[in-house]
């Protein structure tokens, strides 16, 4: 076992300086050639320049030794050299597999900032990265789950393998600089019991929610946080880890379930809301000084293409148009994205 271990080490050791090594004979070599043929290579940087080309066996031809010493040092580069470039490229190839065998087993961190946090993998995680892909071509997407393997490969794609409960896990995923989080209920608690039990399902998603409270409170940060709560109930136990919002629950579906057999539509009225699919949908906009009452807001954004529906969760606008509007509002408006994105570049006031 000893000498099991020592060879074991002595291959780590010989790993570690292997590259340092190769560095340092290409810069010797360049410097022997420059020595022995100082009329041929007159600068340094062109002796190593020679010496790459010749090891990767490229031989331009516009360098060449004329002296017997140049040429017998040409020869010993050749033997010794080609082989040891030879290795440092497997090394390469070598190096480049393992880390995309470490994506790909979600064992690499991600160093990336404003980032969305998915956790949990499922058909809705999957729709949840498609929508995120349609709606934002730059923002990148982190999925942390315990598969083997990630479970979808695209470009702005990372996955982390990993327990969410654990704060090693969300540091693993840059929780700290994340623009948000969105925490399904785990689909392996739901399978593994008959009675898919909430209490089980939603008290994992409430143990997630509380270490990503704790990090916010290590680095001072405010994460924007939704999660998925199968029992509604439990919602006010939710809010005490400051998760900002909720997917909609069970009694949420079959509320608009039902609602939909009294009135014909509801439920592709709120798929429209919903995703950006249809054209349209909802978007946050910021108010604007020159708006002082919802009605100025109301009739400016209508007279621009877009609908103002709501303050926070208020959707009573309508029936106060002429109360100020207060600095911590927070409107939301009906419209497609070409009106959203030109609503977004007016110069403010």
């Amino acid at each position: 076992m000893k000498m099991k271990k020592m060879l074991y080490n002595l291959i780590k050791l010989r790993d570690k300086i292997f590259i340092p090594f190769a560095i340092i004979y290409i810069l010797l070599a360049a410097y022997g050639i420059y020595v022995i043929e100082p009329n041929t290579f007159k600068t340094y940087i062109t002796a190593v320049y020679w010496v790459l080309t010749t090891l990767a066996t490229v031989g331009f031809g516009d360098y060449a030794p004329v002296t017997h010493s140049g040429k017998v040092f040409t020869i010993i580069l050749y033997i010794t050299g080609i082989g040891l470039v030879s290795v440092v490229i497997g090394k390469v190839i070598n190096s480049i597999y393992l880390i995309d065998k470490l994506k790909v087993g979600g064992k690499m961190k991600y160093t990336g900032k404003n980032h969305i946090i998915l956790i949990g993998w499922s058909a809705k995680s999957k729709l949840a990265i498609e929508e995120i892909l349609k709606s934002d071509k730059k923002i990148e997407i982190v999925i942390i789950d315990a598969l083997e393997k990630a479970p979808l490969m695209e470009d702005r794609l990372y996955y982390i393998r990993g327990d969410a409960t654990d704060e090693e896990t969300l540091h693993n995923a840059n929780l700290p600089n994340a623009k948000g989080v969105i925490i399904f209920a785990d689909q392996i608690t739901q399978n593994n019991h008959a009675t898919s039990d909430p209490v089980l399902v939603d008290g994992k998603t409430l143990l997630i929610a509380t270490a990503i409270t704790s990090i916010e409170k290590k680095f001072n940060r405010s994460i924007h946080v939704t999660a998925e709560v199968i029992n509604q109930k439990h919602i006010r136990l939710f809010e005490q880890v400051n998760v900002d919002e909720f997917i909609p629950t069970q009694e949420m579906i079959s509320h608009a379930a039902v609602r939909s057999l009294f009135s014909h539509g509801v439920t592709h009225m709120f798929s429209e809301l919903m995703s950006i699919q249809y054209g349209e949908s909802m978007y946050e906009i910021p108010k604007r000084e020159e708006w002082k009452t919802y009605r100025d807001a109301f009739e400016d954004l209508l007279n621009r293409g877009a609908t103002l529906v709501a303050d926070r969760g208020d959707l009573h606008i309508n029936q106060k148009l002429d109360t100020n509007i207060p600095e911590e509002a927070q409107l939301f408006v009906i419209c497609d994205k070409e009106t959203i994105t030109q609503l977004n570049s007016l110069p403010a006031h």
